[in-house]
């Protein structure tokens, strides 16, 4: 009697489960989608509706800023405008233009070393009281800036700084912000164990944070740069009451005078005024733009980590 092999049964397979999802959640998530992309556009209009109009108000002549549409072009003027802007005055206005970027570039320049030495000193080396001064660093946020006035405008008095640039850039100097901002940077973007290598090849601190902790901190140094550049352009308040020559004033203080004179006299100088205002956002655009590879880098760098 001979027996016979018969095949292994094939195991039958497993039917696909199928997700069901409630219809709750589906208008649910279709509502979300829909208010968020609502206030997304909503957030956009009135971010960008300001720029619009001041495109459109600076190819206008002075007669049509007040008679057309302000939302929409009229015809277009720009080429005299920009003509007025830069020989009003014997061309003042590109006085004060650089004036605002040489007391940008080196208050931002120097407080940009300072701000990310501090930084680096206070996340890299222990010692004692570096708790307490750490406090007193983000205490002094809630010091407004107001405060400080008098004092300032009494010492730079005795120091016989007032209306001389040392009164706009010295102060430029020190921020506690931006020296949190490093700090907090260095602690991520540092190991301690690169800097204890550096040590033992015989490297020096100032070495060592020149050649390692800058460059390591390069995206970070970047953006404390750019906002205090951004700052220092916008500052009105500090030269309004720390410069007194016309010569000297930042391109806000000039805008600012010419909208004064509308009130003092019948001139009005509100198109140039629209037109300055126009040519003033260029320098951080550039800005803006030149920064980009300083972040990019430094996405990159942290998604190789």
């Amino acid at each position: 009697m001979t027996a016979t092999l018969q095949p292994a049964p094939t195991p039958a397979k497993p039917r696909a489960v199928r997700r069901r999802t409630a219809p709750g959640a589906v208008r649910h998530g279709k509502r979300t989608k829909v208010l968020v992309i609502t206030g997304l556009a909503f957030f956009v209009i009135y971010s960008l509706a300001p720029v619009w109009w001041l495109l459109v108000a600076a190819t206008k002549s002075q007669n049509d800023l007040y008679t057309s549409d302000g939302l929409w072009f009229s015809r277009i003027h720009l080429g005299e405008n920009l003509r007025q802007l830069f020989t009003y005055q014997d061309g003042i206005f590109l006085r004060w233009m650089w004036n605002t970027v040489y007391y940008g570039v080196v208050g931002t320049a120097g407080m940009t070393l300072i701000c990310v030495a501090c930084g680096y000193g206070l996340a890299m080396y222990e010692f004692r009281g570096r708790g307490v001064l750490m406090g007193c660093i983000i205490g002094s946020f809630l010091v407004p800036s107001a405060l400080l006035t008098i004092p300032s405008f009494l010492l730079y008095s005795d120091l016989q700084l007032i209306d001389t640039p040392y009164a706009i850039i010295l102060p430029g100097f020190f921020n506690a912000f931006s020296v949190y901002l490093a700090k907090v940077y260095a602690e991520g973007a540092i190991p301690p164990e690169l800097l204890e290598a550096a040590r033992i090849d015989g490297a020096g601190e100032y070495r060592i944070f020149f050649q390692i902790g800058v460059r390591l901190m390069s995206t970070g140094a970047a953006t404390i740069f750019l906002l205090g550049f951004v700052a220092s352009w916008n500052n009105f308040f500090g030269p309004l009451i720390f410069l007194r020559s016309q010569e000297k004033w930042t391109v806000m203080l000039g805008l600012y005078s010419w909208l004064k004179v509308k009130m003092d006299t019948s001139t009005d100088l509100t198109g140039m005024v629209v037109v300055g205002s126009i040519v003033s956002l260029l320098p951080m655009v550039v800005l803006m733009i030149s920064l980009q590879r300083f972040w990019r880098s430094g996405i990159t760098l942290g998604s190789l980590k």
